[in-house]
């Protein structure tokens, strides 16, 4: 019998300026996801969250899904790739909602390194510069966003230790 520990986040030695990570699954975004995240963050601007005021009332005839939920999304499906086990979040350098995103819409991610820097500071860490792409079912580019995280290095990456242990 085989355990096989599926890996999440990757350590400094890794990340490879011009490497492109493509985050799967994809997520299609529903009106009640919407609509809760709106109410969470105490966002209740009608064009999220009333109908007939989108269709009488905006540009688009219909709701728009509030941009820091697919930046939320996007940025969540990059974890397992970017930052699973960083040991922070540093910075957002910028964030750009490209075009809107409508209920119903799947959003898809990548990320591509742009920069890998040992830490002046502290030899068991690093840190890694990438920029994220959200796009649509249809490919068309809704959110991008820039940021960066530091990361452990290989030789310092804490054990991960499981609160149970397996019968055999």
């Amino acid at each position: 019998m085989a355990v096989i520990d599926r890996p999440f986040g990757r350590v400094f030695e890794d990340f490879v300026v011009g490497d492109v990570y493509r985050h799967w699954p994809g997520k299609t975004i529903t009106e009640a996801d919407d609509h809760l995240f709106c109410m969470i963050t105490m966002n209740h601007h009608p064009l999220h969250t009333d109908a007939y005021f989108a269709e009488h009332s905006t540009v688009h005839g219909k709701n728009v899904v509030v941009g820091n939920l697919v930046y939320s999304i996007v940025l969540g499906m990059s974890v397992p790739d970017i930052s699973g086990s960083a040991i922070a979040n540093l910075e957002v350098e910028s964030l750009v909602h490209r075009r809107p995103t409508f209920h119903g819409d799947t959003i898809y991610a990548e990320s591509r390194v742009l920069a890998v820097e040992p830490s002046q500071s502290k030899p068991d860490r690093g840190i890694v510069t990438v920029e994220t792409f959200g796009y649509n079912q249809d490919g068309a580019e809704v959110v991008y966003f820039r940021r960066k995280a530091m990361v452990w290095r290989r030789d310092a990456l804490p054990l991960r230790k499981f609160p149970y242990q397996l019968n055999e």
